[in-house]
């Protein structure tokens, strides 16, 4: 049927930005799946997903995102989503559906930040910002896997910057933390995936 609203030429253009960070972003943010003992998970509040009830008393399965850094498959996520993996317990799947196993190269507890790596090459990078520019009030999109479904975008403003909020402390005290606050939907699974703004550039990590 018609329409019942045509909406401004400045309301249309911002509906198509969108959809256009969108369909760039997406396939440069990976669905990440991790398998760990069960005691190391059960220290790990961020994972949320069991395997069946046979292997339950020995491993259990979290899941999060990866943004791709380097077209030959270096990848970005949080600490937290890769800390506890078992030897062979990364698995990283793409966009078009292909998978890899993947490794640890790096990771600093004090950021919350790992890198990893699959044995690919052509892969879409991302395109990376610079979050001293993000401003409070600007549109940014969060783009994940929460809850297990993959290839996931949320939109919403940055609600605030530099927040410390004392969640990433080792056991003396320390820890660097200087947040962007979002109002983007993000959930479980969303942990290492992409915030970015509406130029298409990665400018925080969910």
């Amino acid at each position: 049927t018609t329409a019942p609203f045509t909406p401004s030429a400045s309301v249309a253009e911002l509906n198509q930005a969108f959809s256009d960070v969108a369909g760039r972003v997406t396939p440069q943010v990976v669905y990440i799946e991790v398998k760990a003992e069960r005691k190391a998970a059960e220290e790990n509040p961020h994972w949320f997903f069991n395997l069946p009830q046979l292997e339950q008393d020995k491993i259990q399965r979290g899941s999060g995102s990866g943004i791709i850094l380097t077209e030959d498959g270096y990848i970005l996520t949080n600490r937290h989503v890769v800390e506890n993996a078992m030897d062979d317990g990364i698995k990283v799947t793409l966009f078009d559906n292909r998978e890899f196993a993947a490794r640890v190269v790096g990771q600093d507890e004090y950021t919350d930040i790992a890198v990893i790596k699959i044995d690919a090459n052509g892969l879409s990078a991302a395109a990376l910002g610079n979050s001293d520019e993000v401003k409070i009030g600007e549109w940014v999109m969060a783009v994940g896997n929460p809850l297990g479904f993959t290839s996931t975008v949320t939109a919403g403003i940055v609600s605030a910057i530099s927040r410390n909020i004392g969640i990433m402390r080792d056991r003396q005290g320390f820890g660097i933390e200087n947040f962007i606050q979002t109002d983007a939907a993000v959930n479980p699974g969303n942990s290492g995936g992409a915030l970015v703004n509406l130029n298409g550039q990665v400018i925080g990590v969910n």
